[in-house]
């Protein structure tokens, strides 16, 4: 009896740990089946090392890129090379981020049958093709970014990054200079010294602080001496005022304007800006920015002030900065995939979301009347395809003897085209020389799409 008690209290022993491991198994079958069926070892996802996620399609269903059985790009070798960095490339040297991010919305896998990438499978970015393809020729050989957005829903119409390179002839990234840096996105990932694009933050910095502002005069003599040092100026521009300050870009002024409001203030701003924080969307992380004057002295405020010393922006931070201010203080946050479809259903639509409000109602519309002056008396009404637009130009200094890089942000105030942009041209010398005839191009391709949305879906 004794052995028999024994035996039957093992053999419930061992029941229970079946049971307990059965329990376990369907636990981590539920829990876990997904993330097994889209591992890199799933032949049926995974194909060439490509995850096959179904097609992918601009804001006007122009495939970019036919994930369903490996990768088959579009014949159009220009478009080939403005997606690269937005879809990646089969080596993997440039990240898929946005197919890795939805691939659960575009596979619909479940529980009982797994499943196989759908056949009708798509992902919809708010990309312009023809934009991306106006901004890349507008680029031509140089490094640099376009990006372009709608600040009042937050698609990204344009981010185009060069250098570039077809995914079909990856090779040709080793064989020449040219190509260096060609796997970094440098609308995302890079951050650049802003040179006079930054006055935008001083600006709004002394339009909050300094209550005359309109009605003082400064005077510039074309240099200014701070605690012994020389700060030099583009010009000389005599006796101006705040708003022809910022058209004339008069280092003089705003470096006064900067020690006025002082080192602390200057940063709040720069920070409630967002200068020196990340952006996050669409499994995306942008580059942070820098500003950082808490050990700097008078002349180094000041030169942080006109745009230089440590100061540095991401392209897509400050493209939000400028929708904020056409948007009286805040924008929407920026997004690239509008859409996901699987099996007939949509898996995914993009949805509004507004940032934290970064300037008063009052500050941004003085500073849309200031940068518009700046392109009535400077850069010229023309280039903004005939629409109510404020810019800001920058000439970045850059160690080495290098070229200065050219640096342009701005925005389009109408109602049907509220659109926010940003240019950047490494070693490209005047912000308005290299990045006007840029961005007029590119915009006349975003409203061109804009009006064609819904007419050829």
């Amino acid at each position: 009896m004794r052995k028999l008690s024994n035996r039957t209290w093992l053999a419930s022993l061992l029941v229970v740990a079946l049971l307990i491991g059965t329990g376990m198994i369907v636990f981590r079958y539920i829990k876990y089946s997904e993330q097994w069926y889209s591992h890199r070892d799933t032949t049926p996802v995974y194909s060439e090392d490509s995850f096959l996620c179904g097609q992918i399609l601009d804001r006007s269903d122009i495939l970019l890129l036919d994930a369903t059985k490996g990768r088959q790009y579009p014949e159009d070798e220009v478009l080939r090379r403005t997606t690269v960095h937005l879809l990646g490339d089969v080596q993997g040297n440039v990240p898929a981020y946005l197919l890795s991010y939805y691939r659960d919305e575009m596979n619909s896998f479940n529980l009982f049958d797994g499943g196989n990438p759908p056949d009708d499978a798509k992902l919809r970015l708010t990309v312009s093709s023809q934009a991306q393809k106006v901004a890349l020729e507008a680029l031509g050989e140089r490094k640099g970014t376009v990006g372009v957005y709608n600040y009042r829903t937050g698609e990204i119409l344009c981010m185009v990054s060069t250098p570039s390179f077809d995914p079909l002839n990856p090779s040709e990234v080793d064989d020449s200079e040219a190509y260096e840096g060609a796997y970094v996105n440098r609308f995302l990932h890079a951050s650049y010294t802003p040179g006079s694009t930054f006055k935008l933050v001083t600006a709004a910095a002394a339009i909050s602080e300094i209550k005359d502002l309109d009605e003082r005069t400064f005077v510039c003599d074309g240099y200014w001496y701070i605690a012994g040092e020389r700060l030099k100026c583009n010009a000389t521009h005599g006796e101006i005022n705040f708003d022809q300050a910022l058209t004339k870009s008069c280092n003089v002024v705003f470096a006064q304007l900067a020690l006025e409001v002082g080192k602390e203030s200057l940063m709040k701003y720069a920070q409630m800006i967002g200068i020196d924080t990340t952006l996050e969307f669409d499994g995306l992380q942008t580059k942070s920015g820098n500003i950082d004057l808490e050990e700097a002295g008078e002349y180094d405020t000041a030169w942080a002030g006109v745009g230089q010393f440590t100061d540095s922006i991401n392209a897509c931070q400050f493209m939000t900065y400028m929708g904020a201010i056409a948007n009286g203080g805040i924008s929407a946050q920026p997004y690239l995939v509008e859409s996901a479809y699987s099996k007939g259903t949509e898996t995914y639509r993009a949805s509004l979301r507004y940032g934290n409000r970064i300037l008063s109602t009052k500050t941004a519309e003085r500073l849309v009347l200031a940068m518009h002056e700046a392109v009535v008396n400077n850069y010229g009404e023309h280039y903004f395809a005939g629409l109510y637009a404020g810019a800001k130009s920058g000439t970045a200094e850059q160690d080495g003897g290098k070229t200065a890089n050219g640096l342009f942000a701005g925005f389009v105030q109408d109602e049907n085209y509220p659109l926010a942009f940003v240019v950047v041209v490494e070693e490209g010398g005047s912000g308005s020389g290299a990045g006007v005839p840029i961005i007029g191009k590119v915009l006349q391709a975003c409203v061109a799409a804009m009006d064609t949305d819904g007419k050829e879906n």
